[in-house]
């Protein structure tokens, strides 16, 4: 049987999602997938334009990310996605395909977080932070994952990050890691 780990890097705008699944990937050779790489067209123009999705907006988008890590599964290959997963409803479709999801929750104060975004060149206007904190569901007791604080340095947060995943990493012969 050949084992594989899925991690999903969660929170909202600015958090650091993909700087923190990039390293995930870079240490464990880890599959990767950016999941605003899979936002339709009208989806970026609507964001762009300053209006928050709709869960009628997220759902097929939500889907496609499920597919994703289905069809790597099904290869054996483990997996890092950086997505906002913002809703437990949001996160029942992405773990629907590995049940035993990983859930990294970056969380961070609005304040600091509107501060990185100004920092950026991205789709998401920091104006739109603020609908993503009035989203955001707190991870609950019965999933599986861990809450960081996105307040220390990038290397720090790494390194926490790098130190929770580890133990999920699976060894063995059979196994796949990228």
């Amino acid at each position: 049987m050949i084992t594989s780990v899925h991690v999903v890097v969660m929170g909202v705008a600015g958090s650091g999602k993909s700087t923190i699944a990039r390293h995930l990937r870079d240490e464990f050779g880890l599959g990767m997938a950016e999941a605003d790489d899979f936002h339709p067209p009208a989806n970026i123009a609507k964001m762009s334009g300053g209006e928050p999705l709709t869960d009628g907006d997220r759902w097929p988008w939500l889907e496609a990310l499920a597919r994703w890590t289905a069809d790597r599964r099904a290869s054996g290959t483990s997996t890092v996605l950086a997505c906002s997963a913002l809703k437990r409803s949001y996160r029942d479709v992405l773990r629907r395909p590995v049940p035993d999801t990983y859930f990294l929750h970056l969380h961070g104060a609005e304040d600091l977080l509107h501060q990185r975004m100004r920092g950026r060149d991205h789709f998401m206007p920091p104006a739109l932070l603020r609908s993503q904190f009035e989203t955001l569901e707190a991870l609950q007791p019965d999933e599986h994952g861990a809450v960081l604080d996105v307040a220390p340095a990038v290397g720090e947060l790494v390194r926490q990050a790098v130190r929770l995943v580890r133990p999920l990493i699976p060894a063995g012969p059979g196994t796949t890691r990228g």
